[in-house]
């Protein structure tokens, strides 16, 4: 659908840093907004620009910390909706590159929770025309929770690119468990079609009960191969370390770790200084704060989604097809 309004891009404070790079690469300004905090732990946001009629956009990055968490943003996010509705925005996107509670898809143990359907009825509720993510944890869960249009991205574009840069024509993609040979299989077909040449696949298999990780079995064709091992997130880098660890018993020549969000939780900072993986290639949808990188930094690459959502938006502003954006 072809908005008829004027564009309108605004970022939330905690998210301002991604902001100004989208705004940059849209070739705009972002719109004035105001924050204020209020002495009982309560705030409020508003737009100083008008946006009455307008097609507006509003980055916030949904993950926690360092001064937020991520319910802070959460709700900060669903009352400037809100407000921005009441003062007659056409239509309003949230834009959130991490999408918080997008793990908890499924009921797991009895009387689980499913809070990723609970998310989205507050999106909704405050009025929320459409959601853009980027590579969410479960996209069929995603869909299945909105009801308003949403929008799963996925930053396998970037990563080709990064890829096709190392000038490597033996290559392997693999999953680092059984839950993601989907999107190790689409990153794969999409890299065989840019490269123009055949990239092997693999998997490694993967148990979780009660927070403990067991399997370490490798099926695929590692030998004498970089080895891409491809995952939608690093929480501690666990996986990805047990799935480095038998590609290389696997025979793999390199080990490249393709992560979209680096969360670096405790643990991490040993798994990413582990000679098991020669490289960790992020997305800056969150920035490696936890991280402490004397000793590590030149470990971690990190590709820009700027140019990604900003593309995104103008392609939805225009009601251009996203198709090649989108995760299937």
């Amino acid at each position: 659908m072809i908005s008829t309004g004027e564009l309108k891009l605004f970022a939330l404070s905690a998210s301002s840093g991604l902001g100004h790079k989208v705004a940059d690469a849209l070739g705009m300004k972002l719109a004035a907004h105001e924050e204020r905090d209020f002495e009982d732990g309560e705030h409020k946001s508003r737009p100083l620009d008008a946006v009455e009629g307008a097609d507006v956009y509003v980055l916030q990055n949904l993950y926690g910390g360092p001064q937020e968490t991520a319910n802070d943003k959460l709700c900060r996010l669903l009352f400037f909706i809100g407000a921005l509705k009441d003062a007659g925005a056409e239509r309003v996107t949230a834009i959130s590159p991490y999408l918080c509670y997008a793990r908890k898809d499924r009921r797991t143990k009895p009387h689980d929770p499913v809070t990723t359907r609970y998310i989205a009825a507050l999106f909704e509720a405050v009025g929320t025309d459409a959601i853009v993510t980027l590579d969410v944890h479960n996209p069929a869960a995603f869909e299945n929770a909105f009801r308003c249009r949403n929008i799963a991205l996925t930053a396998a574009p970037l990563f080709i690119d990064y890829v096709k840069s190392l000038g490597d024509s033996n290559l392997c993609v693999v999953s680092p468990d059984p839950g993601g040979v989907k999107r190790a299989e689409l990153l794969r077909e999409a890299l065989e079609t840019a490269c123009e040449f055949p990239v092997a696949k693999g998997f490694v298999d993967k148990h979780r009960s009660a927070g403990v990780v067991t399997g370490d079995i490798f099926a695929g064709d590692a030998q004498g191969k970089t080895v891409l091992i491809i995952d939608d997130l690093i929480s501690t880098g666990h996986t990805l370390l047990r799935a480095a660890i038998a590609v290389r018993r696997a025979g793999a020549r390199r080990v490249i770790a393709l992560a979209t969000h680096g969360l670096f939780m405790p643990g991490s900072a040993e798994v990413v200084a582990d000679p098991a993986i020669d490289r960790f290639v992020l997305v800056d949808s969150v920035p490696p704060f936890r991280l402490e990188m004397d000793g590590i930094r030149e470990k971690i690459v990190s590709l820009s989604c700027a140019g990604l959502l900003a593309q995104t938006i103008c392609r939805l502003h225009e009601g251009r097809a996203m198709d090649d954006l989108l995760v299937f």
